[in-house]
């Protein structure tokens, strides 16, 4: 019997040890999986920056071996609606942008008004200044006066805007990126368009075109608008103050739009087309793990390596 009992207790030691061992070993394998999917993430980022790489180039998407890979999503930054761009001089051409996107996702005009009124004050560096419809400052509430945005989800602070705010992917239109002014028509979303003031049928009839036969931006099958002709927009300085803006609008994209040159002579401060800056996301995968990183990045330094604005993981 006591041999029996010391046998017993010798296998109760060899499976644990064992137990022991596998554990360790599934921790370090996990590790090595997570070191390897940021390392695919970083990798699709670095090729990204390449000069010759474009939105619908097949290098963003690689296999390596057979557990890693990474796949790279291209945008261009600019087709988002720049809030620091809307509210710097208080533009009311600018901000009617702002109202006409709020009123598309259905909020109220008085909390329209008063969102964006409370979104001036937020920025307003004369803090004796207050906008007719903002929340007054009170020992709960302190807008910094800073004079800018530095994130997009400095919105949720802002009085008035948590209900938006709350809402799924309440930021896919939004940017603060200080390097983008007009907005770019090469990749401004449906309701980004629609906000300009352009109606719903040509705004369909121009993404479609724009979109090709998949329905997705950067893609193989995208439209490639002629340079040549294209309409010259010489009064775009407001967008071009930072040296961001793309290029002339093509005519296609004004035919498209139905926009009459009375139109385009309206919409030439608030527009741009094909702006070098791009937001990057890299999924890098190992196994079963994955890692973001995004990037805002700029290629608008033809004579040398892209410059990266912004890095972050998600």
């Amino acid at each position: 019997m006591l041999a029996l009992w010391a046998l017993f207790l010798l296998a109760a030691m060899v499976v644990s040890w064992a137990l022991d061992i596998n554990s360790h070993l599934a921790v370090s394998g996990n590790s090595n999986r997570v070191l390897e999917a940021e390392a695919m993430a970083a990798s699709g980022a670095e090729v990204s920056l390449a000069r010759e790489i474009s939105p619908d180039s097949p290098n963003l998407h690689r296999q390596m071996a057979d557990r890693e890979s990474y796949d790279v999503r291209m945008t261009g930054e600019c087709g988002r609606i720049n809030l620091n761009w809307l509210i710097q001089g208080e533009d009311p051409t600018k901000l009617d942008i702002l109202k006409r996107y709020l009123s598309l996702k259905g909020i109220e005009l008085n909390d329209v008004d008063r969102m964006v009124d409370s979104l001036l004050d937020w920025v307003e560096r004369n803090q004796g200044l207050k906008h007719l419809n903002a929340c007054p400052e009170s020992d709960d509430y302190h807008p910094p006066h800073a004079g800018r945005l530095f994130t997009v989800d400095e919105l949720k602070k802002v009085c008035g805007w948590a209900d938006f705010t709350a809402r799924p992917n309440w930021d896919e239109d939004f940017t603060v990126v200080g390097n983008c002014g007009g907005i770019d028509l090469a990749w401004a979303s449906r309701d980004v368009l629609r906000a300009l003031g352009i109606g719903d049928d040509h705004v369909d009839q121009f993404l479609q075109l724009r979109r090709g036969e998949d329905g997705v931006d950067g893609t193989a099958d995208d439209f490639q608008f002629s340079v040549g002709g294209a309409a010259q927009l010489p009064a775009m300085t407001s967008a071009k103050t930072d040296g961001s803006a793309g290029g002339s609008i093509p005519v296609e994209v004004q035919s498209a739009l139905g926009l009459t040159p009375d139109q385009m002579k309206q919409l030439q401060p608030l527009i741009q087309f094909n702006s070098p800056v791009f937001r990057v996301v890299s999924v890098g995968r190992s196994g079963n793990v994955t890692r973001t990183v995004q990037m805002i990045i700029s290629k608008a330094n033809l004579g040398g390596r892209p410059q990266v604005i912004s890095w972050k993981e998600l």
